[in-house]
């Protein structure tokens, strides 16, 4: 793996039970990129990041994070090398504070001096959940708790990120919000993200490269400014269609394909 790719997938398999849910896949993320993967309810996103980040062991292939493997590791270990999960439906702890959420990011952390500065950090970029710092995270609005989800990842000073769908359930304010502070923390920080989300506008809009997934399978990958000028996409996932006008072609919206 050569130096400025950060993570590794290689014919990568997992499953529940029985059913395959991901099958042979293999995807790159270089260091600093925003990756995306794209597909529909039930190809296998969320589980790709459950297999990288050790919730899922992998039945088969290889997954590399700085040029070791980590396919079944510990998901304790898998953190501590610098790699943060943020999972689908946010996923904090309702009972704790907004603060005690944002200390359980750090657990693996001994810096105290480190961890005032980090949280400090995240409040500059959520200024929402300083305001809320006392307050029980399950009392917080669901954008509320996106913004901590995606805290409490920070507090761990990963170097890669794996998003999983931050969109969901949002308002289209509060994801383009959201996913402005995903763009800028990866530019200001320089944290690598995968990102997994259904709105694919947003998620060609935000990232560098894409993949897309189905049925388990990688079928198309490339740059998303690429991706964005292919039909597939823009038909499936973008809710665009061609239609012919007077000789010419042009692209219609049309609803989008969930």
């Amino acid at each position: 793996m050569s130096d400025d790719v950060l993570l590794s997938l290689a014919n990568v398999e997992s499953a529940y039970g029985p059913i395959k849910a991901i099958r042979g896949v293999s995807l790159q993320v270089k260091r600093g990129q925003i990756a995306t993967v794209l597909g529909s309810n039930g190809a296998g996103k969320s589980s790709i990041l459950k297999t990288i980040s050790g919730i899922i062991d992998p039945r088969r292939g290889t997954i590399e994070f700085k040029g070791q493997s980590i396919a079944g590791a510990d998901p304790a270990l898998i953190v501590r090398m610098g790699l943060s999960h943020v999972p689908e439906g946010r996923e904090v702890f309702p009972l704790l504070s907004v603060r005690d959420n944002l200390l359980m990011g750090a657990y693996t952390r001994s810096d105290r001096d480190g961890v005032a500065r980090d949280m400090e950090m995240v409040y500059g970029y959520f200024p929402i959940l300083k305001e809320r710092a006392a307050q029980d995270a399950g009392l917080l609005s669901g954008g509320q708790q996106q913004m901590l989800a995606i805290s409490r990842a920070l507090m761990a000073q990963p170097e890669l990120i794996l998003l999983d769908e931050p969109s969901l359930g949002l308002s289209p304010k509060l994801t383009k919000e959201i996913f402005e502070i995903v763009v800028r923390i990866n530019r200001e920080r320089g944290t690598t993200i995968l990102l997994v989300e259904q709105n694919a506008n947003m998620a060609l809009n935000a990232a560098d490269y894409g993949y897309v997934l189905e049925n388990g399978r990688i079928v198309m990958e490339d740059t998303c400014d690429r991706l964005r000028e292919k039909e597939d996409i823009k038909e499936f996932y973008l809710g665009m269609k061609e239609e012919g006008v007077r000789g010419e072609r042009r692209w219609k919206k049309k609803k989008t394909w969930r």
